[in-house]
């Protein structure tokens, strides 16, 4: 799944927000903030509960994936890779679960480790961080939704 990044092709763009995917979440379309000045990734989740799973570590939680919609919802598990302290805009740390779930910018997919927090009160419901499009993308600030224009969503709440 992990795609092999030649080096010989020009870079594609990101504008400064996007319309991303999370296939193995279920998210179908969820728009992030493209941020460079944030080192990871990072996933709005509540009601997060962690539990065993064939004696892994896993995370279940739910997510508003549309940013000022609180009644769409989608429930998702993962695998727990780790747990990390991170330090947020506003310098608070916080401890974050941390998993890997394949994203989808366009037609380019690839795998992301991404911490969860709650993301409510938050711009973006989604935050890419650096590590995830080092030497993958540049970044254009001065656009937006370079990949892809806004989906036709048909969310149900859970």
């Amino acid at each position: 799944m992990q795609e092999q990044i030649n080096s010989q092709q020009p870079r594609p763009t990101l504008g400064w927000r996007e319309w991303l995917s999370l296939p193995d979440l279920k998210i179908d379309a969820i728009k992030a903030k493209v941020d460079t000045g944030a080192r990871t990734s990072a996933l709005h989740a509540y009601f997060v509960e962690e539990f065993k799973k064939d004696g892994e570590a896993y995370v279940r939680f739910s997510i508003h994936p549309m940013q000022k919609d609180s009644t769409s919802s989608v429930s998702c598990e993962a695998k727990i890779i780790d747990t990390r302290q991170i330090k947020d805009s506003g310098g608070h740390e916080e401890q974050r679960i941390l998993i890997a779930t394949p994203v989808r910018v366009g037609e380019v997919e690839w795998l992301v480790e991404m911490t969860l927090t709650n993301r409510e009160t938050m711009g973006f419901r989604m935050l890419l961080g650096r590590t995830a499009i080092e030497n993958r993308y540049y970044v254009d600030p001065g656009r937006s939704y370079l990949s892809r224009p806004e989906p036709l969503l048909s969310l149900t709440s859970e």
